[in-house]
């Protein structure tokens, strides 16, 4: 078994899967028996790996629980990072906002238990408040870098930070309040997105219009070729 869990970290896609199965194990037996009651060897066991794996990926058993912020964060940076310059930065943020969400809507199941968890673990709820502090620090260094020429900048990009932060976690909780389903995933981005009309910033095109036009330009051209 240790021989099979070796080779899976040594690509990418098998560290994902070694850590996917340590969240899922975590989650299940927090369900099960308690966060007090289940142990580092525990959840390890569950996942077919040893203690050594277990910490080559989490800090301790509170962190197992957890989306994978890193991975979210670096997201966000990446897309701050590469947009155009010419893209609007409404629509830079929102990009942004959406790429954290397949972390959550991936698996749906595990993000019901989680949810639970957190509200009922104080352990738990104090990792998520810090996390959400991380993710809205990013977000406002990102946007102060490219409002520090406009009028109010810094302001601006601390409410667009908070706000849009706020609204990403509030689209969440709605949709697992809702029953966290997988069909329910584009209500929860729609009803993020609805920040957009809130913030301090240049408004973007609307998406759904762009993509409308775009789509009847195509079926012009496809007449035309016909």
């Amino acid at each position: 078994m240790s021989n099979v869990t070796s080779r899976r970290g040594r690509s990418a896609e098998g560290r994902a899967e070694v850590r996917r199965d340590l969240v899922t194990a975590a989650v299940d037996l927090f369900t099960a028996r308690g966060y007090d009651d289940t142990t580092v060897d525990d959840i390890a066991a569950a996942a077919g790996v040893g203690r050594r794996t277990f910490f080559r990926y989490f800090k301790g058993k509170e962190d197992a629980v957890s989306p994978d912020h890193e991975l979210g964060l670096a997201r966000i940076a990446e897309v701050f990072a590469t947009a155009h310059p010419t893209e609007p930065l409404l629509s830079v943020v929102l990009r942004a906002g959406e790429t954290v969400f397949d972390l959550y809507l991936s698996d749906p199941g595990t993000a019901r238990k989680r949810f639970a968890l957190v509200h009922e673990v104080p352990a738990l709820r104090d990792r998520e408040a810090a996390m959400v502090h991380r993710y809205r620090r990013l977000f406002t260094k990102e946007l102060a870098a490219r409002l520090a020429d406009v009028e109010d900048g810094d302001l601006r990009a601390a409410v667009t930070g908070a706000a849009v932060v706020a609204a990403h976690n509030q689209a969440l909780r709605r949709w697992l309040a809702d029953g966290g389903t997988a069909g329910g995933t584009e209500a929860c981005r729609a009803h993020f997105r609805k920040v957009a009309g809130m913030l301090p910033l240049e408004q973007a095109p609307d998406l759904e219009q762009v993509a409308r036009r775009l789509e009847r330009a195509a079926r012009s051209l496809e007449r035309r070729t016909s």
